[in-house]
C-alpha cells in the first residue's frame, strides 16, 4: 500500500511539472518565446533560408507571412503544452502510450534554455539556472516507474536545485552583468535606495550559493537550506508579479489588507 508520505512527494511532482507545462502555455499562449532569436538570426539562417526556401533573406524576413506561420505556430506550441500539464496532473491514469509526450515537452523546455542562453550572450549560468523547469518533468517520470526517491533521483534533484540556485546567484552578485529590472524591481518593491537595492541583491546572490551547498549535508542540516529555497523561490515569483503591477492596483490590495500603504504605493 502506499504510503502518505509518496502520495504526497507523487502530488509536489505532478504540481512542479504542470506548473512548468502551464506557465510556459501561458507565455505562448499570450505573450512570445525566444525563438525569434534563432529564427531570425542573421549570422546562422541567411544560409539555410536560401537553401531551403525560394526567399532570398530579405524577401523572409520581410515576408509577413512568415511572421502568420510563427504566430500561429506558437499558439501550437501553447495549447501542446496545456495538453503536457494535463497530462501530468492525470500522470497515473493515462496509458504509457500517452505519456511520451511530456518527454518531448521536457526537451522544448531545454530549447527554450538554450534559446534564452543565446538572447544572454552564451552565458552558461542562463541556461543551467532553468535545469529544475527543464527537469521537473524528468522527476516525474522517474519517480512514477520507480515508486520511490531512489538515491540517483534525489541527487538529481539536488544537483538541479543547486544549478538553479547557484546560477541565479551568479546574477545577483553581478558576476553575469545583474539584469536592471532586478535592481528596479527590488527598488519599486521596497521603495528603498539604489545602493540599498544592489546590497540586497548581492546577499542575496550569497546565499543562493550557500543554498547550493547546504543542501547536500547531513538531513539535519540541509533541511533548514531547503526551507529558505523555498521561501526564496516563493518570494521571487510573488515579487515577478508585484513589482509588474500598476501603482494604483497596489495601493487598493494595501488598502483592502488594512495596510495604510497608500501614499508609498502610488509612489510606486
Amino acid at each position: 500500500m502506499e504510503k502518505p508520505f509518496q502520495r504526497q512527494l507523487f502530488l509536489l511532482l505532478k504540481i512542479a511539472a504542470a506548473s512548468v507545462f502551464t506557465g510556459r502555455a501561458y507565455q505562448h499562449l499570450f505573450w512570445d518565446a525566444p525563438y525569434r532569436e534563432m529564427l531570425w538570426d542573421d549570422q546562422i539562417m541567411p544560409a539555410i533560408i536560401e537553401a531551403v526556401t525560394p526567399w532570398t533573406w530579405h524577401e523572409y524576413v520581410t515576408n509577413l507571412a512568415v511572421d502568420e506561420v510563427y504566430t500561429k505556430w506558437m499558439v501550437g506550441i501553447g495549447v501542446f503544452y496545456v495538453v503536457l500539464a494535463l497530462a501530468c496532473v492525470f500522470y497515473e491514469n493515462l496509458p504509457r502510450w500517452v505519456r511520451w509526450p511530456i518527454w518531448l515537452g521536457m526537451a522544448g523546455q531545454v530549447i527554450l534554455a538554450l534559446l534564452y542562453m543565446k538572447e544572454y550572450f552564451l552565458s552558461l549560468g542562463q541556461f543551467f539556472e532553468y535545469a529544475l523547469q527543464f527537469c521537473a518533468p524528468a522527476f516525474l517520470v522517474a519517480y512514477f516507474s520507480k515508486k520511490e526517491i531512489t538515491p540517483r533521483l534525489l541527487f538529481s534533484m539536488k544537483v538541479a536545485t543547486a544549478l538553479t540556485f547557484a546560477c541565479h546567484g551568479l546574477y545577483a552578485v553581478n558576476f553575469y552583468p545583474r539584469p536592471g529590472n532586478f535592481t528596479g524591481m527590488t527598488m519599486q518593491i521596497l521603495y528603498c535606495s539604489e545602493s540599498f537595492a544592489v546590497n540586497l541583491l548581492t546577499m542575496a546572490g550569497w546565499l543562493d550559493f550557500a543554498v547550493s551547498v547546504g543542501i547536500f549535508l547531513p538531513k539535519k542540516w540541509a533541511k533548514w537550506f531547503l526551507l529558505y529555497a523555498v521561501f526564496w523561490g516563493f518570494a521571487t515569483s510573488v515579487a515577478r508579479l508585484w513589482g509588474n503591477f500598476t501603482g494604483i492596483f497596489r495601493s487598493k490590495v494595501c488598502m483592502n489588507g488594512g495596510i495604510r500603504w497608500s501614499i508609498a504605493c502610488h509612489m510606486g
